[in-house]
Protein backbone atom coordinates (compact mmCIF):
# COMPACT_ATOMS: atom_id res chain seq x y z
CA UNK A 1 0.00 0.00 0.00
CA UNK A 2 1.64 3.50 -0.88
CA UNK A 3 1.64 6.38 1.05
CA UNK A 4 -1.30 8.36 0.31
CA UNK A 5 -3.83 5.58 0.48
CA UNK A 6 -2.13 4.71 3.81
CA UNK A 7 -2.43 8.21 4.90
CA UNK A 8 -6.07 8.25 4.03
CA UNK A 9 -6.88 4.94 5.97
CA UNK A 10 -5.58 6.80 8.81
CA UNK A 11 -7.76 9.75 8.33
CA UNK A 12 -11.12 7.82 7.43
CA UNK A 13 -11.28 5.97 10.15
CA UNK A 14 -14.46 6.36 12.25
CA UNK A 15 -15.86 8.17 9.28
CA UNK A 16 -18.16 7.56 6.82
CA UNK A 17 -16.63 9.48 3.64
CA UNK A 18 -13.46 11.16 3.31
CA UNK A 19 -13.36 14.55 0.63
CA UNK A 20 -10.11 15.61 -0.79
CA UNK A 21 -10.30 19.33 -1.75
CA UNK A 22 -7.70 21.11 -3.90
CA UNK A 23 -7.51 24.17 -6.28
CA UNK A 24 -5.09 25.29 -9.56
CA UNK A 25 -4.70 28.59 -10.79
CA UNK A 26 -4.23 30.48 -7.93
CA UNK A 27 -0.74 32.15 -8.56
CA UNK A 28 -1.67 32.62 -12.58
CA UNK A 29 -1.65 36.05 -14.13
CA UNK A 30 -5.02 35.13 -16.10
CA UNK A 31 -8.30 32.91 -15.77
CA UNK A 32 -10.25 31.85 -13.29
CA UNK A 33 -9.04 29.94 -9.94
CA UNK A 34 -10.49 25.81 -10.55
CA UNK A 35 -11.04 23.53 -7.16
CA UNK A 36 -11.89 20.29 -7.24
CA UNK A 37 -13.44 17.94 -4.68
CA UNK A 38 -13.15 14.74 -4.43
CA UNK A 39 -14.88 11.74 -2.18
CA UNK A 40 -13.90 8.40 -1.40
CA UNK A 41 -15.35 5.82 1.10
CA UNK A 42 -13.41 2.92 3.14
CA UNK A 43 -14.19 0.39 0.61
CA UNK A 44 -13.07 2.21 -2.40
CA UNK A 45 -9.70 2.54 -0.45
CA UNK A 46 -9.98 -1.49 -0.19
CA UNK A 47 -11.00 -1.83 -3.65
CA UNK A 48 -9.31 -2.94 -6.62
CA UNK A 49 -8.47 -0.01 -8.48
CA UNK A 50 -6.71 1.26 -5.49
CA UNK A 51 -4.58 -1.87 -5.29
CA UNK A 52 -3.32 -1.02 -9.43
CA UNK A 53 -3.82 2.23 -9.67
CA UNK A 54 -3.01 4.03 -6.86
CA UNK A 55 0.43 3.98 -7.23
CA UNK A 56 0.21 6.42 -10.60
CA UNK A 57 -1.46 9.23 -8.09
CA UNK A 58 0.62 12.07 -6.96
CA UNK A 59 0.22 15.34 -6.78
CA UNK A 60 -0.91 17.31 -10.35
CA UNK A 61 2.35 19.35 -10.36
CA UNK A 62 4.62 16.07 -10.05
CA UNK A 63 3.03 14.50 -12.82
CA UNK A 64 2.87 15.39 -16.44
CA UNK A 65 0.35 15.94 -19.10
CA UNK A 66 -0.06 12.53 -19.76
CA UNK A 67 0.11 11.52 -16.54
CA UNK A 68 -2.59 13.95 -15.44
CA UNK A 69 -5.12 13.09 -18.31
CA UNK A 70 -5.13 9.47 -17.73
CA UNK A 71 -5.92 10.04 -13.87
CA UNK A 72 -9.02 12.48 -15.09
CA UNK A 73 -10.10 9.66 -16.90
CA UNK A 74 -9.81 7.44 -14.51
CA UNK A 75 -11.62 9.49 -12.08
CA UNK A 76 -14.38 10.17 -14.53
CA UNK A 77 -14.89 6.69 -15.16
CA UNK A 78 -15.33 5.86 -11.33
CA UNK A 79 -17.32 8.99 -10.92
CA UNK A 80 -19.56 6.78 -13.61
CA UNK A 81 -19.43 3.73 -11.90
CA UNK A 82 -20.39 4.78 -8.70
CA UNK A 83 -17.08 4.08 -6.86
CA UNK A 84 -16.51 7.38 -6.00
CA UNK A 85 -17.80 11.32 -6.11
CA UNK A 86 -16.17 14.43 -7.93
CA UNK A 87 -16.62 17.73 -8.46
CA UNK A 88 -15.33 20.80 -9.23
CA UNK A 89 -15.95 24.60 -8.29
CA UNK A 90 -14.53 27.67 -10.45
CA UNK A 91 -14.43 31.25 -9.52
CA UNK A 92 -14.33 33.48 -12.29
CA UNK A 93 -11.59 36.34 -12.82
CA UNK A 94 -14.55 39.03 -11.88
CA UNK A 95 -14.84 37.27 -8.34
CA UNK A 96 -10.93 37.22 -7.52
CA UNK A 97 -11.02 40.94 -8.20
CA UNK A 98 -13.75 41.57 -5.98
CA UNK A 99 -12.82 39.25 -3.39
CA UNK A 100 -9.11 38.69 -3.53
CA UNK A 101 -7.31 35.55 -4.66
CA UNK A 102 -8.15 34.07 -0.79
CA UNK A 103 -11.55 34.93 -1.29
CA UNK A 104 -12.24 33.23 -5.00
CA UNK A 105 -9.99 30.14 -3.57
CA UNK A 106 -12.48 29.99 -1.12
CA UNK A 107 -15.21 30.50 -2.86
CA UNK A 108 -14.59 27.92 -5.48
CA UNK A 109 -13.86 25.36 -2.97
CA UNK A 110 -17.40 25.97 -1.23
CA UNK A 111 -18.52 25.44 -4.71
CA UNK A 112 -17.04 22.48 -5.25
CA UNK A 113 -18.18 21.10 -1.88
CA UNK A 114 -21.65 21.85 -2.55
CA UNK A 115 -21.80 19.77 -6.04
CA UNK A 116 -20.45 16.95 -4.05
CA UNK A 117 -23.02 17.17 -1.28
CA UNK A 118 -26.05 17.24 -4.17
CA UNK A 119 -24.88 14.39 -6.23
CA UNK A 120 -23.53 12.39 -3.37
CA UNK A 121 -26.95 10.98 -2.31
CA UNK A 122 -30.91 12.50 -2.64
CA UNK A 123 -30.90 12.09 1.39
CA UNK A 124 -27.81 14.10 2.42
CA UNK A 125 -27.40 17.95 2.59
CA UNK A 126 -24.88 19.83 3.43
CA UNK A 127 -25.69 22.40 6.63
CA UNK A 128 -24.47 26.08 5.65
CA UNK A 129 -22.94 26.11 9.15
CA UNK A 130 -21.49 23.28 11.11
CA UNK A 131 -20.26 23.90 14.25
CA UNK A 132 -19.36 20.40 15.93
CA UNK A 133 -21.96 18.62 13.49
CA UNK A 134 -20.56 15.73 10.85
CA UNK A 135 -20.25 16.92 7.18
CA UNK A 136 -23.56 15.28 6.00
CA UNK A 137 -26.50 14.62 7.63
CA UNK A 138 -29.80 12.26 6.98
CA UNK A 139 -32.93 11.64 8.78
CA UNK A 140 -33.92 8.11 9.41
CA UNK A 141 -37.02 6.65 7.98
CA UNK A 142 -39.66 5.77 10.00
CA UNK A 143 -37.84 6.18 13.25
CA UNK A 144 -38.23 10.43 13.65
CA UNK A 145 -34.49 10.13 15.08
CA UNK A 146 -31.40 11.62 13.02
CA UNK A 147 -28.94 9.16 11.90
CA UNK A 148 -25.54 11.33 11.42
CA UNK A 149 -23.12 9.87 7.86
CA UNK A 150 -19.73 11.46 8.90
CA UNK A 151 -17.82 12.51 6.53
CA UNK A 152 -13.98 14.32 7.22
CA UNK A 153 -12.92 17.24 4.55
CA UNK A 154 -9.33 17.20 4.30
CA UNK A 155 -7.92 20.76 2.64
CA UNK A 156 -4.78 21.28 1.08
CA UNK A 157 -2.90 24.32 2.60
CA UNK A 158 -3.67 26.21 5.35
CA UNK A 159 -6.93 26.16 6.93
CA UNK A 160 -9.60 28.44 5.37
CA UNK A 161 -10.94 31.25 7.68
CA UNK A 162 -13.36 32.13 7.59
CA UNK A 163 -15.41 29.07 5.71
CA UNK A 164 -18.60 27.44 6.17
CA UNK A 165 -17.66 23.56 6.99
CA UNK A 166 -15.34 22.52 9.32
CA UNK A 167 -11.94 20.85 7.32
CA UNK A 168 -8.73 19.65 8.38
CA UNK A 169 -6.19 21.46 6.68
CA UNK A 170 -3.09 19.33 5.46
CA UNK A 171 -0.26 21.31 3.88
CA UNK A 172 1.04 19.96 0.98
CA UNK A 173 -1.51 17.60 1.21
CA UNK A 174 -1.58 16.95 -2.89
CA UNK A 175 1.62 14.68 -1.84
CA UNK A 176 0.25 13.00 1.32
CA UNK A 177 -3.45 12.16 1.18
CA UNK A 178 -4.50 10.11 -2.43
CA UNK A 179 -7.96 12.19 -1.89
CA UNK A 180 -6.62 15.10 -1.93
CA UNK A 181 -4.12 14.06 -4.96
CA UNK A 182 -7.02 12.94 -7.22
CA UNK A 183 -8.90 16.39 -6.62
CA UNK A 184 -5.92 18.26 -7.39
CA UNK A 185 -5.51 16.54 -10.92
CA UNK A 186 -9.37 16.92 -11.44
CA UNK A 187 -8.89 20.72 -10.46
CA UNK A 188 -5.57 21.22 -13.06
CA UNK A 189 -6.53 19.53 -15.82
CA UNK A 190 -10.03 20.80 -15.72
CA UNK A 191 -8.15 24.18 -15.67
CA UNK A 192 -6.13 23.39 -18.16
CA UNK A 193 -8.41 22.67 -20.41
CA UNK A 194 -10.37 25.91 -19.91
CA UNK A 195 -7.34 28.30 -20.64
CA UNK A 196 -7.21 26.00 -23.86
CA UNK A 197 -10.20 27.32 -24.89
CA UNK A 198 -9.14 30.68 -23.80
CA UNK A 199 -6.44 30.71 -26.25
CA UNK A 200 -8.99 30.56 -29.20
CA UNK A 201 -10.40 33.57 -27.71
CA UNK A 202 -7.42 35.49 -26.68
CA UNK A 203 -4.45 34.23 -29.16
CA UNK A 204 -1.38 35.73 -28.73
CA UNK A 205 -1.02 34.76 -25.35
CA UNK A 206 0.03 31.26 -25.13
CA UNK A 207 -2.46 30.39 -22.89
CA UNK A 208 -2.66 26.83 -24.37
CA UNK A 209 1.02 26.64 -23.50
CA UNK A 210 1.40 28.85 -19.68
CA UNK A 211 -1.99 28.10 -18.98
CA UNK A 212 -2.17 31.53 -17.83
CA UNK A 213 1.05 31.41 -15.39
CA UNK A 214 3.71 34.40 -15.70
CA UNK A 215 6.22 33.47 -18.26
CA UNK A 216 8.26 35.37 -20.09
CA UNK A 217 6.91 35.09 -23.14
CA UNK A 218 3.10 36.08 -21.58
CA UNK A 219 3.94 38.71 -19.64
CA UNK A 220 6.20 40.40 -22.94
CA UNK A 221 2.96 39.74 -24.97
CA UNK A 222 0.84 41.80 -21.96
CA UNK A 223 3.04 44.35 -22.57
CA UNK A 224 3.19 44.33 -26.34
CA UNK A 225 -0.94 44.13 -27.11
CA UNK A 226 -2.51 44.32 -23.26
CA UNK A 227 -4.00 42.80 -20.73
CA UNK A 228 -7.30 40.84 -21.79
CA UNK A 229 -10.47 40.43 -19.71
CA UNK A 230 -9.56 37.06 -18.44
CA UNK A 231 -6.59 38.42 -16.42
CA UNK A 232 -6.37 39.82 -13.33
CA UNK A 233 -5.75 43.43 -12.76
CA UNK A 234 -4.17 42.92 -8.97
CA UNK A 235 -1.83 40.29 -9.98
CA UNK A 236 -0.50 42.56 -13.15
CA UNK A 237 0.43 45.52 -11.37
CA UNK A 238 2.29 43.35 -8.58
CA UNK A 239 4.17 41.45 -11.14
CA UNK A 240 5.17 44.10 -13.28
CA UNK A 241 6.00 46.83 -10.49
CA UNK A 242 8.29 44.19 -8.95
CA UNK A 243 9.44 43.89 -12.57
CA UNK A 244 9.89 47.69 -13.05
CA UNK A 245 11.20 50.57 -10.51
CA UNK A 246 8.59 53.14 -10.90
CA UNK A 247 11.32 55.60 -11.54
CA UNK A 248 12.73 53.63 -14.70
CA UNK A 249 11.61 55.21 -18.35
CA UNK A 250 10.17 53.14 -21.00
CA UNK A 251 7.84 51.28 -19.47
CA UNK A 252 5.35 53.09 -17.04
CA UNK A 253 3.04 51.06 -15.46
CA UNK A 254 -0.42 53.42 -16.45
CA UNK A 255 0.55 52.45 -20.05
CA UNK A 256 -1.03 48.72 -19.64
CA UNK A 257 -4.58 49.55 -18.82
CA UNK A 258 -5.53 47.03 -16.16
CA UNK A 259 -8.86 47.76 -15.27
Amino acid sequence: MNSLRRFDFQQISGCARLVGVDEAGRGCLAGPVVAGAVCLQKNFLQGSWCEMRADAVDDSKKLDAGEREFIFKEIQNLKKSGQLQAETGLASVAEINDRNILGATRLAMYRALEAIAETTQTDLCLPLQTAHNPLFQKTSEGTGQDENISSLILIDGKPLKPFPYEHKAIVKGDGKSLAIALASILAKVTRDKIMRTLELTYPGYGFAQNKGYGTSAHRSAILRVGPTAEHRPLFLRNIFAQEYAPEQTGFPLETVKLD
